[in-house]
């Protein structure tokens, strides 16, 4: 079987959906029953993760890699390459192509929440997920809770939509754990609105006017809108040299932190899933989340919660993961049960699985 991909999420610095599809990959490379197809990776620039050329042919189809790429250029490149299947990892699909298609829809915030997105982007979003979904022969999505809201936003059908869970990258169970000396606290993710980051910085502040070897580190680009001035944020707060915001790191740059950091802050109010705590979790990092159904499912016991913009309780649970021994080594025990759910060998094998019976 001939497999088409859409790369584009491993161009330039991958992120989210990229570092989703580099998981995958990864497992594909490996596994014996993959290795019965042919994989072919279209994007619209080289790849800056280069897979084992072995398994995979990859496609350069140069263009902006935006929608009109999606829509017009991919097609075009795919229809003469004899492709049984085409995989779409990131919410939409070229509509049309005459081939079956598997799309990963990782939430739907721009239908539940269209104030957090631009006029014309969100109605954009909306437009193609919905579009492609419903065109698909089979639609993936990564937690219970995202199932639910693809069903009921969008009109998905039950018998067209597989919960897959995404694997975690890291060690599932911690060897170490920082000291007492350590007072990191990291965030990892692209800056939302949704994401609350300006609560977070505001939650620190009280730690950091107490305890001056306390930081936080906020890795992600920011893409808020309405934009949230998070410099701003931070010099109002008098925490200039006590925050470190940027916008990326590297895969080795980030396992440092997460290494160093004795404490994860997540206050988002709306995921799919949200990686980003779980990586935390497995590198021995226990995290605050803001008490939704998604985080739970997620988490499981292995996390402290706290409601949305509720800055007071943020501060309160990031002062007891620091402090609080008893409170980290309850977490930290709670971890494996929920790490189990998350392996990349599993979810690669279920989204092959997808892809086989779409045909």
């Amino acid at each position: 079987m001939r497999i088409g991909i859409d790369a584009r999420e491993l161009c330039g610095h991958p992120t989210g959906v990229g570092r989703y599809l580099r998981g995958l990959l990864a497992e594909w490379a490996l596994d014996a029953r993959a290795n019965q197809h042919e994989f072919v990776l279209y994007a619209h620039e080289p790849i800056s993760v280069e897979p084992d050329t072995g398994r995979f042919v990859t496609r350069t189809v140069r263009g902006s890699g935006g929608t009109w790429w999606e829509q017009v250029r991919l097609p075009a490149a795919t229809a003469g390459d004899h492709l049984d299947v085409f995989f779409a990892p990131a919410y939409s699909a070229p509509l049309l192509q005459r081939i079956p298609t598997v799309v990963t829809l990782h939430d739907v915030s721009f239908v539940a929440h269209p104030e957090w997105f631009a006029r014309r982007e969100g109605a954009r979003r909306r437009w193609l997920a919905r579009r492609s979904a419903s065109s698909a022969s089979a639609v993936i999505t990564v937690s219970e809770f995202s199932r639910r809201e693809i069903r009921d936003r969008c009109r998905v059908a039950e018998d067209h939509l597989h919960v897959i869970r995404s694997g975690v990258t890291g060690p599932a169970i911690p060897t170490s754990t920082p000291g007492l000396s350590s007072l990191s606290i990291l965030y990892v993710g692209t800056v939302f609105n949704r994401r609350r980051v300006p609560d977070l910085i505001r939650a620190f502040a009280p730690i950091a006017r107490a305890h001056a070897l306390a930081e936080l580190t906020i890795v992600g680009d920011n893409r808020t809108f309405p934009h949230q001035d998070l410099e701003g944020i931070i010099a109002h707060e008098s925490l200039g040299g006590r925050v470190r915001w940027t916008p990326y790191v590297s895969d080795e740059e980030l396992s440092a932190l997460y290494a160093s950091a004795r404490a994860f802050a997540f206050l988002s109010e709306y995921e799919g899933l949200g990686m980003t705590p779980l990586e935390a979790i497995a590198a021995g990092v226990p995290p605050v989340l803001v008490d939704t159904e998604v985080a739970r499912e997620s988490c499981e016991d292995a996390a402290l919660y706290v409601p949305a913009a509720d800055v007071r309780a943020a501060t309160a649970a990031l002062n007891a993961l620091l402090f609080d021994a008893d409170r980290r080594a309850t977490l930290l025990a709670a971890a494996p049960r929920a790490l189990a759910k998350y392996t990349w060998p599993r979810a690669a094998s279920e989204t092959l699985k997808v892809l086989e019976r779409s045909v």
